[in-house]
């Protein structure tokens, strides 16, 4: 059974930084991507970005409006993808999940290979 565990949000200051977790556990990990998502309050999910399987050499991909300020890395050993969050924006303000697989994830309605999301409030 595929299960996701997200840590690491909370409360930030516009401009600040957050380092968001994602465990793994119950397929082997090294060789999916990964991806990050996010859902605004009242918004769709957005596709935030993604990173490859170790055999594809962990390639990233992102959303233009992270472009430069977020940050998706890996370690296979651990089981666990992170999503590094700089410069940090009120419009950032989401529920963030991450899910196996690529891009494709955002049109699973069943959310059948998501963990349970992990909240980032952007305030000051």
């Amino acid at each position: 059974e595929v299960q996701l565990v997200e840590s690491g949000g909370g409360l930030v200051q516009p401009g600040g930084s957050l380092r968001l977790s994602c465990a793994a556990s119950g397929f082997t990990f090294s060789n999916w991507a990964m991806t990050w998502v996010r859902q605004a309050p009242g918004k769709g999910v957005e596709w935030v970005g993604s990173i490859a399987s170790a055999s594809l050499g962990g390639r990233t991909y992102y959303t233009d409006s992270v472009k430069g300020r977020f940050t998706i890395s890996r370690d296979n050993a651990k089981n666990t993808v992170y999503l590094q969050l700089n410069k940090l924006k009120t419009e950032d303000t989401a529920m963030y999940y991450c899910a196996k697989g690529g891009a494709e994830v955002v049109a699973d309605s069943r959310r059948s290979n998501w963990g349970q999301g992990t909240q980032v409030t952007v305030s000051s």
